[in-house]
């Protein structure tokens, strides 16, 4: 933290987390210790890689300010990692009820008799945070999830149900998969079923089928046969007669 008579800054040294194109931010805070109005204004070495907002600004007495400063995606890294990029933040009394419409560049001129007080701030590159790892360190490959032990032999509670949740929604997949399976083999065996009666079905059909053939065929003999006897019977009586 800067202990400037005007502003307290905070921090001194601008930390961005270095990702390959990505735009990162980080944030400056601006505490006025006095009880006057203070302006300021925000350089940097290297305009065309970094966007301040704001820029300039007033800041209230015993007021504080936040500045966002973003630097653009970059295509590649620095050598070791290292930046010579530097801001400047230069702070100036001003009048009271003084807003940012009424900076002007002869406001921070110290040839014109302004008191500037001036804070340089360095460009520091740092690993970005890693993400938490999914599995609980110490575990073995295909060993079930367990909690931590405590020294007293007690499951920490929380890491248990952890591991549990976690080794339940591992199983919920095989499961639901077994149940497919399952289900899978129940249709194809009705269906078979349903198969096999369709033939039998169609199979009696066709055997009735053809008996009312075969009882259509007899009948029609017999009938013959019956109109025959009685021809002869009537030619028999018909002789006697």
């Amino acid at each position: 933290m800067s202990t400037g008579e005007l502003l307290s800054i905070e921090p001194l040294e601008l930390k961005f987390p270095f990702e390959l194109k990505k735009q990162i931010s980080c944030s400056l805070l601006l505490s006025n210790k006095t009880d006057n109005y203070v302006a300021f204004k925000v350089k940097t070495t290297n305009p065309k890689k970094y966007c301040v907002r704001p820029n300039t600004g007033i800041v209230s007495p015993r007021s504080t300010c936040d500045v966002i400063v973003t630097m653009q995606a970059q295509k590649e890294a620095p050598p070791d990692m290292q930046c010579k990029d530097k801001f400047l933040l230069q702070s100036v009394k001003t009048n009271d009820g003084a807003t940012p419409k009424d900076i002007t560049p002869e406001v921070f001129n110290k040839e014109a008799g302004n008191v500037v007080e001036e804070c340089i701030l360095r460009v520091v590159y740092v690993s970005p945070p890693q993400p938490p790892s999914p599995v609980p360190e110490g575990s073995e490959e295909g060993s079930s999830p367990r909690g931590s032990v405590m020294e007293n032999g007690n499951v920490n509670g929380a890491e248990f149900s952890n591991a549990a949740k976690a080794f339940s929604e591992q199983l919920e997949p095989q499961e639901r998969s077994a149940e497919a399976r399952s289900l899978l083999l129940k249709l194809t065996e009705e269906k078979n079923k349903a198969n096999q009666q369709s033939n039998r079905l169609r199979q009696e059909l066709e055997l009735l089928k053809r008996q009312g053939s075969k009882s259509r065929g007899g009948v029609s003999i017999l009938f013959v046969i019956i109109v025959g006897l009685i021809g002869l019977l009537l030619g028999y009586l018909m002789k006697k007669s």
